[in-house]
């Protein structure tokens, strides 16, 4: 995990990332298990599959915990994983940023193969040169420029085709008509990303896009986008998240283990808490 999404590139002034849960006595299966959300459910799923080790994007412990109990749902999972024998691991905004990693995979179910595609937040040079990474591959989230315009239907349809989703929310600006004829016509060049919550990270865009594509944003940062000749595209926050595990970080980290007995499983039971009725 750390050849693929370097820890040091996480953003560790508020994220928590890395070995989360060491255990002392593994189970020794060599099964892992890759999920977005470490849920009862998904523990459930590891126990039945008598996983060793838990990759979970989102890491299960956020803030500092003062006593570990069985009342507490988080702590619950954390006590059941140690007596196990299992451990967890997670990589959260360091596979965000990295080359090839969630934002990237996110930027390109538009297009495989855009004009450009550079991250919005570049990773520090120093770091990056620290690190042996080529420039301006790795940061949060991604700016997208298209070799060639196409609608901004065609847009909707291919994001959800790539993230397996049946709907989107959408918002388009005034300028683009008042029906959604008018908007489903309107000729997209350029797209910024950012997978999970996209808010922070697109206020530091310095130029205009097309759209905005992300899970989530609050209600008046959706409107400001609006306001400013923006589309914004929401998903909600885990289906521009669960997609990147089977489809690329699954096949990489077993050819990694591939001299290894490990096998590399995704949870089939993971899933975006919001459901649409």
């Amino acid at each position: 995990m750390e050849r693929l999404a370097p820890l040091k590139l996480a953003d560790t002034t508020w994220d928590n990332v890395g070995v989360l849960v060491e255990n002392p006595k593994p189970n020794g299966s060599n099964r892992v298990m890759l999920t977005i959300d470490l849920t009862p459910e998904v523990l459930n799923e590891c126990l039945e599959k008598r996983i060793e080790v838990i990759v979970a994007y989102h890491p299960p412990i956020f803030t500092g915990l003062k006593r570990l109990n069985l009342k507490a749902p988080k702590q619950a999972i954390v006590l059941r994983t140690i007596a196990e024998g299992m451990s967890i691991y997670s990589p959260h905004t360091s596979l965000d940023a990295a080359a090839d990693g969630m934002n990237d995979w996110l930027a390109r179910i538009v297009d495989p193969e855009p004009k450009s595609c550079v991250p919005i937040v570049p990773s520090e040079p120093a770091l990056v040169a620290a690190l042996g990474l080529e420039a301006n591959t790795t940061g949060m989230g991604r700016l997208v420029r298209l070799a060639s315009p196409i609608p901004f239907s065609v847009f909707v349809d291919r994001v959800k085709r790539g993230l397996e989703v049946s709907s989107v929310r959408v918002c388009t600006p005034k300028s683009w008509g008042s029906g959604r004829s008018d908007a489903e016509g309107k000729l997209i060049s350029t797209y910024a990303v950012c997978a999970g919550s996209g808010t922070s990270v697109f206020r530091s865009l310095k130029s205009s896009v097309d759209v905005v594509l992300s899970g989530e944003m609050g209600h008046h940062d959706v409107l400001a986008a609006a306001d400013g000749g923006q589309a914004v595209v929401l998903c909600e926050h885990t289906n521009t998240e669960r997609g990147f595990l089977k489809a690329k970080l699954q096949p990489a980290l077993q050819l990694a283990l591939e001299d290894t007995n490990v096998e590399v499983l995704v949870s089939s039971v993971d899933h975006d808490p919001l459901q649409p009725w």
